[in-house]
């Protein structure tokens, strides 16, 4: 399995120190079907080209989007792209994606997509999300496996950080970012592991309700990866951002 962090523009010199396996988040889809660079023209750099569509643009001009994804492959030695689609399926995302896919084809360069954009294009790598509340994590994997039918899958790494008020019969806790995560492990000495979830977890009492806080680390983290290279799965994904503080526990 090969493990990738995805890097934002002014975090790569850090993050270099730990992988040269780099997916260069600094993409995004423009006005007119244009694709917009966040930093200086890439020089022979290597690892991926992740795109998002965060600002919602339509793209009206498939194949124009394509052959400037595919110039900037070649400019930056790219060994494929991201497809870091926020936006739901619709007809001119999904045919963007068919002809990305048969031009990344055509040059031996791969494609990684999320799972809901699966169809458009079903021989890329499909990434599948982590990060689960509920359930078996072993099982998660083993279905998603079997809905691809033999067709490739790639694990992207969301590091755990969430606080449940209990009961929550929705299964929906609240995000956590890391100083406030930090301050509620001080209420609480003891930790714990789930072996179904392949995570940690305490509990804490605030305003007499009990709160259950489900959370990641290096070695949770490293055990999921395992687990997903165990059944297949060919790639991993890691955001900089999230484990910048436990990047040198990651098994890169």
């Amino acid at each position: 399995m090969q493990t990738f962090l995805a890097v934002t523009p002014g975090g790569e010199q850090a993050a270099v120190k730990f992988t040269r396996s780099i997916s260069h988040v600094a993409y995004r889809i423009g006005p007119d079907s244009t694709l917009l660079r966040q930093n200086p023209p890439p020089q022979n750099r290597g690892g991926l080209l992740s795109i998002s569509d965060a600002d919602g643009h339509p793209i009206r001009n498939a194949g124009a989007l394509c052959a400037a994804v595919t110039r900037e492959c070649g400019r930056g030695n790219y060994s494929g792209v991201v497809l870091d689609f926020e936006k739901p399926p619709s007809e001119d995302r999904k045919a963007f994606v068919r002809q990305l896919f048969d031009a990344l084809s055509r040059t031996r360069r791969t494609l990684y997509l999320p799972e809901r954009y699966i169809d458009a294009a079903p021989g890329a790598v499909m990434l599948l999300c982590s990060a689960i509340s509920g359930g078996n994590f072993s099982e998660y994997l083993q279905n998603a496996a079997a809905r691809r039918r033999g067709g490739r899958l790639a694990l992207d790494v969301e590091r755990l950080r969430m606080d449940f008020r209990l009961p929550c019969p929705s299964g929906q806790g609240v995000p956590l970012g890391g100083e406030e995560f930090r301050r509620l492990t001080a209420l609480s000495s003891a930790r714990f592991f789930s072996p179904e979830l392949c995570a940690r977890y305490f509990t804490y009492i605030r305003g007499g309700e009990t709160h259950f806080v489900l959370f990641d680390d290096a070695e949770t983290l490293n055990r999921k990866v395992r687990i997903a290279a165990e059944m297949g799965f060919s790639a991993a994904f890691f955001m900089w951002p999230e484990v910048e503080d436990i990047a040198g526990s990651i098994r890169w």
